[in-house]
């Protein structure tokens, strides 16, 4: 059961204080009117045995018409307001959370878990609306209900008043035991939902794969076991309901049965009135809803309380990597000179150093390529010179200035980074090309897309740039979307540009183009991460890393007549060829 957080209701409600009072006024005002109403019945109906005449009579039903209309209209008024401040809380909670997602570390979602993510951006900021709107109005109509009516019903006859409610325990306890399970069925109905969805978006994502394997069949499978969960799930949500509410109506009705009986008597011994029994019976019945509802508002509570503290977790989750209170700007055009001292990377809760006291110093407008088997550390220094990853104050430096002191905006304008699986949106080609600089012109984003290699296949493309590229860019081969992403890269004129295995799926003469190109038309400093060593024969440098150090570095020439890492991956690349071709 959560914990009763007041002071997290209070910091969500507290710029909401001016509405919150008019929408507790008019609960008072529709309460007291629903508690006038029974009063002026009984006025009516007992006035009649005193000789109220039909003009009396009209006169006192055109004041209750009246009553019960500015009832309504308060009461209507008043649900706008609470649910209103519920859904202004939703919409700003959720834009709070968004916002905060994005200042986060890239790797904090897979700590999470995306789906985990979702839920509480989605399904847990309802339950806390449904806190801070129903929940809320709900509980204050029950008690100002209670307040206001159990008096009128004293004031007529206490005995009788103390029958006609000495049901609605019962009913609470019920409604409480159903509601309970009426809200764990629904949750597993959305979950069941959720579980459809998800499998129906990865089956569409992965279409190409289901189809060369065979696999309709088995996917048909799992898709009828999922249904039939979501089948089961509604199913019993459904039983639950039908069972309760006949259960509460027949509680109710009881009540009702009770009143009657024990209220003639009294009628006909003089100590209530005809008048007397009706207000009774009206405010006998005008309990029924609240308490009902009442099992459902705590459940309602209990749930916003649980969600109030998985969203607050988010929030005040803090990222490792942030702007100094210090941070600066670099006033002069950057020149792309890269160094580290004795660079050391080590991921939270390992003990070992990823990067292990790395040195080295790439001048500006150099093309230096990084090496080494798999697991060495290389896309590890790719994300930290963008900082995508924690880095030591006085390790890295740009143009002689640490990185740290810089502004991560600043530093990341001047520093491209291309990931192997560059993102695409389900966007234009053209869109994607310029995500990084929205604003560029038309020609800047075909410069790019010709310095990225993609010129000839935008031409093959029905639609040219407008081609619209499919979810995760699945239109298009691997090595267009490397390609795009390269282009939205060169769009934004870094000085600098680190390729982190970004043309693994282009072949090496076009790779060498790439390069050739670029050095070409922009004079940037170019760190190429990667596997294909004649792409990286061609650079101006190769460093060499092994198990997270610094190992070789030199030229393609110098580096293969050394015994080294760096000789034993070359002769391995070139004995995979020759049998590749013999095949």
């Amino acid at each position: 059961m959560a914990t009763f957080r007041i002071d997290l209701i209070n910091r969500y409600l507290k710029t909401h204080k001016r509405t919150l009072a008019l929408g507790a006024i008019s609960l008072v005002l529709v309460n007291l009117l629903s508690v006038a109403i029974p009063f002026e019945v009984r006025r009516i109906i007992d006035g009649l045995k005193e000789g109220f005449s039909f003009k009396d009579v009209l006169y006192q039903s055109g004041w209750i018409i009246l009553l019960a209309s500015v009832m309504a209209i308060v009461r209507l008024w008043s649900r706008q307001l609470v649910f209103g401040v519920g859904r202004k809380v939703e919409v700003d909670l959720r834009q709070r959370l968004f916002n905060h997602m994005l200042i986060q570390d890239p790797g904090w979602v897979q700590e999470i878990g995306s789906g985990e993510v979702i839920t509480r951006a989605t399904s847990d900021i309802e339950n806390i609306r449904r806190l801070l709107g129903f929940a809320i109005l709900s509980l204050t109509n029950t008690f100002l209900a209670y307040a206001f009516t159990i008096p009128a019903m004293i004031a007529i006859n206490p005995w009788l008043t103390l029958a006609s409610v000495s049901l609605y325990p019962l009913m609470l306890g019920i409604v409480r035991l159903f509601g309970g399970r009426m809200v764990n069925q629904r949750k597993r109905q959305q979950e069941a939902l959720s579980n459809l969805s998800e499998l129906i978006q990865e089956d569409l994502s992965g279409i190409s794969a289901i189809k060369i394997y065979g696999q309709e069949k088995a996917e048909e499978k799992a898709f009828s076991k999922l249904n039939g969960n979501y089948k089961n799930a509604a199913i019993n949500l459904a039983k639950t309901a039908s069972t309760l509410f006949p259960l509460l109506q027949g509680i109710s009705s009881i009540s009702l049965l009770l009143i009657l009986a024990l209220g003639s008597g009294l009628i006909e011994n003089g100590y209530l009135t005809i008048g007397g029994l009706i207000a009774l019976i009206l405010y006998v019945e005008r309990l029924v809803f609240p308490t009902a509802l009442l099992g459902f508002t705590l459940n309602t509570f209990q749930l916003g309380q649980v969600s109030l503290e998985r969203v607050e977790e988010l929030l005040n989750k803090t990222p490792t990597v942030i702007d100094k209170a210090n941070s600066i700007n670099i006033n002069s055009k950057v020149k792309g000179k890269l160094e580290a001292k004795d660079l050391c990377i080590q991921y939270k809760d390992s003990q070992k150093k990823i990067l292990d006291r790395i040195n080295f110093i790439i001048n500006p407008g150099e093309i230096v390529a990084i090496v080494g088997p798999i697991g060495c550390g290389k896309t590890t220094l790719a994300r930290a010179l963008g900082r995508m990853v924690n880095v030591p104050q006085g390790q890295l430096f740009l143009d002689n200035i640490d990185i740290t002191d810089l502004k991560l905006e600043e530093l990341r304008k001047n520093i491209a980074l291309v990931p192997q699986e560059g993102y695409l949106f389900t966007n234009t080609l053209e869109n994607n090309i310029r995500y990084g600089s929205p604003n560029a012109s038309l020609e800047k984003v075909k410069k790019s897309a010709s310095e990225a290699k993609l010129e000839e296949d935008i031409r093959g493309f029905p639609d040219g740039l407008n081609t619209l590229v499919g979810e995760r860019g699945i239109t298009l081969s691997g090595g267009q979307r490397q390609r795009a992403s390269l282009g939205r890269a060169l769009l934004i004129e870094s000085p600098i540009i680190v390729l982190d295995d970004a043309l693994a799926s282009v072949d090496n003469k076009t790779a060498s183009g790439i390069l050739s190109s670029i050095r070409k038309k922009a004079k940037k400093t170019i760190l190429m991460i990667s596997h294909q060593l004649y792409a990286a024969a061609a650079c101006d440098r190769i460093l060499v890393l092994n198990d997270g150090k610094l190992v070789q570095e030199g030229t393609h020439e110098n580096l293969i007549q050394e015994n080294g890492i760096y000789r034993n991956l070359w002769e391995r690349q070139k004995a995979t060829e020759a049998i590749d071709a013999e095949q």
